[in-house]
């Protein structure tokens, strides 16, 4: 499975879940399989999906997904460290781990190669960290939404990306209609 399809799968359970979705193709991924108010898509900032969504279920009672590429973490390592001393029950920190850079011409990263976003975490101090096959990702999450826990889930999957338009939509339009989202 690629990272399209991954995200397919989790549609139908995160639909109505505030989501603070990766830089790029990611990003056009999920607007183009289920583009909703609740979705917040990074268009720029490479790496920081992960701290938004943090801060954002520091903020505010409701679960947060952040969907977060293997490079972007690798970007922003100060991500997790910052999570496991920040613990956030409301916040689930999902990793596609594609072992590259999907949105620049997939490019091998080190997670793709020896290094363990997963033993990374958990080195970290985060608690509760998942890896998982690809095909197991929606049962993590499932999973995740149901308990009281902040989870991160690294989802192993192969390299490729779908074919999606470039999301057109006003960054000023995205904040805002996130907002709404956000304090319905």
């Amino acid at each position: 499975m690629i990272r399209s399809e991954v995200l397919k799968t989790l549609v139908p359970m995160i639909s109505n879940e505030l989501v603070v979705c990766n830089i790029g193709i990611p990003s056009q991924e999920l607007h183009a399989l289920d583009d909703q108010p609740s979705n917040f898509y990074m268009l720029g900032t490479m790496g920081l999906a992960s701290s938004i969504g943090l801060g954002l279920a520091l903020a505010q009672p409701k679960k947060v997904i952040a969907i977060d590429g293997d490079g972007s973490v690798l970007t922003n390592f100060g991500t997790l460290p910052t999570i496991a001393n920040n613990v956030a029950d409301n916040f689930i920190l999902l990793i596609i781990d594609n072992g590259s850079y999907g949105s620049t011409g997939d490019q091998p990263t080190y997670a793709g190669k020896k290094t363990s976003l997963a033993a990374v975490a958990t080195a970290c101090g985060c608690e509760n960290v998942i890896e998982c096959s690809a095909e197991d990702t929606a049962a993590e999450v499932r999973k995740a939404l149901d308990g009281d826990q902040m989870t991160i889930i690294v989802s192993k999957c192969e390299s490729g990306n779908a074919k999606n338009p470039v999301i057109t939509m006003d960054p000023v339009v995205i904040r805002d209609r996130f907002m709404k989202a956000v304090s319905s």
